[in-house]
C-alpha cells in the first residue's frame, strides 16, 4: 500500500465504523434542487415552489444511510445577481460548494446545456471539491437525447460519476443513496440520528408562509416578498402561537397579498397553518401581519433575519 492510498480506520465499516459527509447541492433554478434534498430526506426540509429562486439560504437536511450520515446541502439557485439579497444568495450557494466533502451539480435533462449551466460549470472547474453530475427529470425526456447531453456535460468538466434521476418519482434516488453513503469518508456522525435538519422551527415557520406566498401570487412580487418569525409562544395545552410579518417591497404589493377583504393572506394563513401542524405534529395558532418595508432586500439586517450573512 502507498503511502497516499486512503484506507478504512480500524474495524472497518462492518467493525461499526461510520461515515459522515457534508454533500452540496448546487445548479440552476428550477433544476429541481429543494424537490430532490425533500425526497432522499423523506420529509420537507426545503420549500418548493415552480417559481425559481424559491430558496434563499443554505439548508442542511441529515439523511441516514445505513452506517453512513449525509448532510446535504440545498443551497439557492446560481444565476446572475442584481440585488444585494441576489448577491447573498449566490454567495451562500457557492460557500456550500465549498465546504463540503462531495458536491452535486443537478441539471434538468430538459433544460439541457443552457448559459447557466455552463456559467456555473466554468466555476466548478476551479473548484477542489469532487463533483457528480446527477441529471434530474430524466423520467421525461427519450433516452436518445439524454446520452448526448450526458457526454456533452462531461467534456465541459470531468465528473466524477454521474447518475440519472427523478426527484419528482424517486427513480433512481436508492442508488444516489447508496453511492454517496460508500463515498464520504469514515468519521463519527455531526448530527444525532433522528434529527432531520438544522433549520430552526422559528425559521421552518417563516419559510412555510413564503412557501404559500410564492404558491398564490404572480409575477414580481413572490421575489419581492420576505417573512420573519416575531413571537414564538408555547401554550400549556401543546400548541405553539407564531406570528410572522410578511415585509413587501411597495404599497401595490402589500394589497395584493392582503387581497380583498384579507381573503389571500387569509388563505395563506390557513395552508401554511395546516402544513405546519403536520411538520411540527401539533397544533398551531399561525397569525400573519402584512407590513411595506421599501429596500428591504438591500438591507445588512433583513438578510441576516433570514438565514444569509452579506458582507457585500
Amino acid at each position: 500500500m502507498t503511502e497516499d492510498t486512503p484506507s478504512a480506520p480500524p474495524g472497518g465499516a462492518a467493525g461499526g465504523q461510520t461515515r459522515c459527509g457534508i454533500v452540496a447541492v448546487v445548479g440552476a433554478p428550477n433544476a429541481g434542487k429543494s424537490t430532490l434534498v425533500n425526497r432522499l430526506a423523506g420529509t420537507k426540509v426545503s420549500i418548493v415552489s415552480p417559481k425559481p429562486q424559491t430558496t434563499r439560504f443554505r439548508i442542511r437536511a441529515v439523511v441516514m444511510q445505513g452506517e453512513a450520515q449525509l448532510v446535504l446541502t440545498d443551497t439557492p439557485g446560481i444565476f446572475a445577481p442584481r440585488r444585494r439579497l441576489d448577491r447573498a444568495m449566490v454567495a451562500a450557494a457557492w460557500e456550500g460548494a465549498q465546504d463540503a466533502d462531495l458536491a452535486l451539480l443537478i441539471v434538468d435533462a430538459r433544460a439541457g446545456m443552457t448559459e447557466a449551466v455552463q456559467s456555473i460549470i466554468s466555476v466548478l472547474k476551479r473548484s477542489k471539491v469532487p463533483i457528480w453530475l446527477v441529471l434530474n427529470k430524466s423520467d421525461l425526456i427519450d433516452t436518445k437525447r439524454l446520452l448526448p447531453l450526458t457526454a456533452s456535460l462531461n467534456e465541459q468538466l470531468s465528473f466524477e460519476e454521474t447518475l440519472m434521476v427523478s426527484a419528482e418519482t424517486g427513480d433512481g434516488l436508492d442508488r444516489l443513496l447508496e453511492k454517496l453513503a460508500a463515498r464520504v469518508p469514515y468519521g463519527p456522525w455531526l448530527f444525532p440520528e433522528d434529527e432531520l435538519s438544522d433549520l430552526p422551527d422559528r425559521m421552518l415557520a417563516a419559510e412555510i408562509v413564503r412557501e404559500q406566498i410564492l404558491r398564490q401570487t404572480h409575477e414580481e412580487v413572490p421575489h419581492h416578498t420576505t417573512v420573519e418569525t416575531e413571537a414564538w409562544q408555547e401554550r400549556q395545552d401543546g400548541s405553539v402561537r407564531i406570528d410572522c410579518t410578511i415585509y413587501v417591497g411597495r404599497a401595490t404589493q402589500k394589497a395584493i397579498i392582503i387581497g380583498d377583504g384579507g381573503t389571500r393572506v387569509k388563505e395563506i394563513g390557513r395552508r401554511a397553518r395546516s402544513e405546519l401542524e403536520k411538520l411540527l405534529e401539533r397544533r398551531v395558532h399561525l397569525f400573519l401581519n402584512v407590513k411595506e418595508r421599501q429596500g428591504w432586500d438591500e438591507e445588512r439586517a433583513r438578510l441576516r433575519a433570514i438565514g444569509l450573512d452579506d458582507t457585500r
